[in-house]
């Protein structure tokens, strides 16, 4: 089955003397974790957190006798779920009643006509789906590259298998969230029509690459990985303290693959492949290995010698591409980056407030009293963001690379004019060493993906 995807659809980090602590300690762990076969697949809701309830830990209190949104947005899925499935039936739509649900619907398919623009408004979106951006999203974008047909896949199986992904984001985080996942797919889809990328990608590349962006943060508890440590979380005890949520999120994936049986009808071996290709793209998602990427796409480039060509060069792209998705949201325009930021610094804070609460130890970037959005977003893009995308706009040399660039500088500006005290320093020349020492904290932990 997979010989058929063969054909082509055309269509160094430099620290501060005080950084290289805390980014030492951010990609010392730079354990390669091995593809595995015979695991067990982790089952929804299977495993209650321990200690702390990170189903409600992001949660707002609602008055007494009012309707849960979720219950809400549950029925308008429902309502669509049955247009879609008499639609899909050939039955004609009998009972009108759903007026205002339609015409948001049809301004959600406007939108997904311009699905490619780098100025998507995702925010818009989720809201015009009433909180599905991630299903329509990626279900539009599986059916416009033909991969529904081409890999004979169920639509029911799909519809459901999106709906079970959506589910286990937890909404109640205010970034990693099913919003999140779909701001990532939408940004891979860009990537995926770059030229170089679409005249060598196959088929099964752009499902893998799909797939692999609206699951890279399935069922994220809103904490990083030194929480679920230090807080001795059965997540940390289970992988070891190595890579603890990407393999999470990736055996996650794997088990809503499983209990769907969206590919069951490929050989054994071919879904093997999948689930373990689809691991290798999640993985790669994992800061603390951060290093170890970027030297190997420089080293790449330096030497002229990817061959997209060659199968393993094609997924090393495609995990370049998945990491770059995963942190651009520095390099989308000031109106949607702004609220990204936003939205991460309060789960940041958040936890830290938890941390309190608990006498734990703060975790870098959580402290609301030693950090603010704009220096936790500076240092962020010095670090993390900068030094990717300008590798990757050696690889990419493109319209689009040059836009993700110019937003990137642009949005970096717009933070430095409200951290008055950072540039003031900087256009002296003198540095204050108690500032310095608290600065590489803010840098500890990337906005996308704070789970290292």
């Amino acid at each position: 089955m997979l010989a058929v995807t063969n054909k082509t659809i055309k269509s160094s980090f430099v620290f501060t003397p005080g950084a290289c602590v805390i980014f030492k300690q951010l990609f010392s762990r730079d354990v390669r974790v091995r593809s595995q076969v015979g695991f067990e697949p982790e089952r929804r809701g299977s495993h209650p957190y321990l200690g702390v309830d990170f189903r409600t830990l992001h949660s707002r209190a609602e008055s007494a006798g009012s309707i849960p949104a979720r219950r809400i947005r549950r029925l308008f899925s429902f309502q669509r779920h049955l247009l879609s499935s008499r639609l899909l039936r050939g039955a004609p739509h009998l009972n009108p009643l759903h007026i205002l649900d339609e015409d948001y619907c049809g301004q959600a398919k406007c939108m997904l006509e311009k699905v490619g623009s780098w100025n998507f408004d995702i925010f818009l979106f989720d809201r015009l789906t009433n909180g599905n951006s991630l299903v329509f999203l990626t279900f539009h974008l599986l059916s416009q590259y033909g991969l529904i047909e081409l890999f004979q896949l169920d639509m029911v199986k799909v519809r459901r298998f999106l709906v079970l992904v959506q589910e286990d984001y937890h909404n109640q985080n205010p970034y990693h969230n099913a919003v999140h996942a779909a701001d990532v797919t939408q940004a891979m889809h860009c990537y995926l029509r770059e030229p170089k990328l679409a005249q060598s990608l196959t088929s099964f590349d752009i499902l893998l690459g799909l797939l692999a962006a609206a699951t890279h943060d399935l069922d994220h508890p809103g904490v990083n990985q030194p929480f679920l440590i230090k807080t001795n979380h059965y997540l940390a005890a289970l992988y070891r303290n190595t890579s603890v949520l990407e393999n999470h999120h990736w055996r996650s994936a794997v088990g809503l693959l499983r209990e769907t049986e969206l590919f069951s009808h490929l050989p054994a071996e071919d879904s093997l492949s999948i689930e373990r290709q689809l691991g290798s793209l999640i993985l790669a998602t994992d800061i603390s290995r951060q290093n170890e990427y970027l030297s190997r796409f420089r080293t790449h480039l330096d030497e002229n010698d990817l061959n997209l060509g060659n199968a393993s060069h094609r997924h090393f792209v495609l995990q370049m591409a998945l990491k770059c998705a995963d942190i651009c949201n520095p390099c989308r325009p000031w109106e949607l980056s702004k609220q990204w930021s936003e939205k991460v610094t309060e789960e940041f804070f958040h936890q830290g407030d938890i941390e309190k609460k608990l006498k734990l130890e703060i975790s870098p970037l959580c402290d609301s009293e030693a950090n603010t959005i704009a220096s936790v977003q500076i240092g962020f893009m010095t670090y993390v963001v900068e030094p990717l995308f300008a590798e990757w706009a050696r690889f990419s040399d493109t319209r689009l690379s040059q836009t993700m660039l110019g937003h990137l500088g642009l949005n970096k500006a717009s933070w430095s004019t409200m951290e008055p005290e950072a540039s003031g320093s900087s256009e002296d020349g003198e540095s204050d060493p108690a500032r310095s020492s608290e600065e590489p904290s803010s840098r500890a932990l990337t906005q996308g993906s704070p789970e290292s």
